[in-house]
């Protein structure tokens, strides 16, 4: 009796598994949850949290034209509409610039105006 191996006794398909089948043999659950165990606390994955870590607060972009009250972008004024300009002729996005959407649409609509009478160029040049 003392040489024979001691038999676990065997599972109820409801208890070892939350969705109620059987356990896999040997199964135990993490302590922390997920596949990668508990999640160390603060800072990187697979380092030492950070000492002063920095805090940085993003200053709200604003609509250059809404605070200007302007109507109307014009087309013919290309120093106005040149900083809204890649390198390579494409128009900034809305995210970058800060513009709101109704302004966005005009200075599209004024910035292919002045490249199709060449105030304005359509790509850079090579």
């Amino acid at each position: 009796m003392a040489d024979e191996p001691v038999s676990n006794p065997p599972a109820s398909p409801s208890a070892g598994s939350p969705t109620g089948r059987p356990a896999p043999s040997g199964y135990q659950p993490r302590p922390g949850g997920g596949p990668g165990g508990p999640r160390p606390q603060g800072g990187r994955p697979g380092g030492p949290p950070r000492r002063g870590k920095r805090s940085f607060v993003r200053k709200k972009k604003v609509c250059r034209f809404c605070v200007d009250k302007s109507d109307f972008i014009d087309y013919k004024k290309a120093e106005i509409l040149a900083p809204f300009l890649q390198e390579r002729g494409k128009i900034l996005p809305r995210r970058m610039t800060g513009t709101c959407a109704r302004h966005q649409r005009w200075l599209t609509v004024a910035i292919k105006r002045a490249q199709n009478i060449a105030l304005l160029p359509f790509s850079a040049e090579l």
